[in-house]
């Protein structure tokens, strides 16, 4: 599968806005995990791969390559992978979505244990 890229289709949208390719990317299978375990340090592949649940390698490999073709994480300097510039700026840019889904998770917690 070829990288989303702004301007031209992508799944799920003909218009291709880069916020429609954006979440082609970041819909694919562990994407936001490895995103994710990248945001406190950099991480060898070994290290990466045991954090995301021992993902087959073929696939962290793949995932890998399109975050980078995406500048959405770098090889780092000393080794391993980071998350880039413009990846730290995604991270920031989701955290309000998680807070919204820690409210939303308890909420629907909460209506379910009144439920019982």
């Amino acid at each position: 599968m070829s990288l989303p890229k702004a301007g031209a289709p992508v799944r799920g949208s003909r218009t291709g806005r880069p916020v429609m390719a954006l979440l082609d990317i970041l819909g694919r299978r562990w994407t936001l995990r490895v995103i994710w375990e990248l945001r406190a340090s950099t991480l060898s592949f070994r290290d990466l791969q045991g954090l995301c649940d021992e993902m087959s390698p073929t696939v962290l490999n793949q995932r890998l390559r399109e975050l980078r073709d995406a500048e959405i994480v770098v090889l780092a300097q000393e080794g391993g992978y980071s998350l880039s510039k413009s990846g730290v700026e995604l991270l920031e840019a989701m955290m309000p979505l998680q807070k919204w889904s820690d409210k939303w998770g308890k909420n629907l917690y909460q209506k379910k244990e009144t439920e019982k």
